[in-house]
């Protein structure tokens, strides 16, 4: 190849010719140095997205939380915030996952309850400020009845054959959580006799 003797060429350091030089014999110039510049991909309105956020119910989430996830997408982070506070009112004061369903620059709130939210919110307890109160214990009770209502609702996402396995998942996170299923700790309760293998 030819020896290039120009004024730029002499003002790079050793290094850098070095790597002008491999990069022309390996690549090209041309190749190794240009930038491929392509046009975004067209806005379709019929596409659906779904993105799975978690909040708090109540509350408008934090913007610069929520940003990189729906300015892509063309939403405004104050909006979708305030429609989760909206779409999540009956969970106040509760963690749970939020699924936006995103189709023509429109979100769709969902609630996705977790087992412990939906624990906690059997308990009925009274709302407190998560800035004031901090550490608190979940110490009430439920009953039977309230904990088979959770297992029905979580069927669906339960990793149990049968749902009766699903009611022993949910007396587990009863355990987890702090309460008491009819006044006795969860461990030594007794599954009610309808609850036969079968029933699913």
């Amino acid at each position: 190849s030819a020896r290039v003797s120009s004024g730029p060429w002499l003002s790079l350091s050793f290094s850098s010719r070095v790597l002008w030089t491999l990069a022309v014999t390996q690549f090209g110039a041309w190749n190794f140095f240009s930038v491929r510049a392509d046009m975004p991909p067209k806005f379709d309105p019929n596409e659906v997205k779904v993105i799975y956020v978690r909040a708090v119910g109540g509350e408008a989430g934090a913007a610069s939380s929520l940003a990189p996830k729906v300015g892509p997408l063309g939403l405004s982070p104050k909006k979708v915030g305030d429609d989760i506070a909206k779409g999540t009112a009956d969970w106040k004061g509760l963690k749970v996952t939020v699924k936006l369903t995103v189709q023509n620059r429109q979100a769709k709130v969902e609630v996705c309850p977790s087992a412990p939210a939906l624990v906690i919110r059997a308990l009925k307890e009274p709302e407190r400020d998560r800035k004031k109160v901090k550490n608190v214990k979940h110490n009430g009770n439920i009953s039977m009845k309230d904990v088979c209502e959770i297992a029905r609702a979580l069927r669906s996402k339960s990793m149990a054959k049968e749902f009766v396995g699903t009611v022993k998942e949910v007396l587990g996170t009863c355990v987890s959580v702090g309460c008491t299923v009819d006044g006795k700790t969860p461990r030594t309760c007794r599954l009610p006799s309808m609850l036969a293998p079968s029933l699913s």
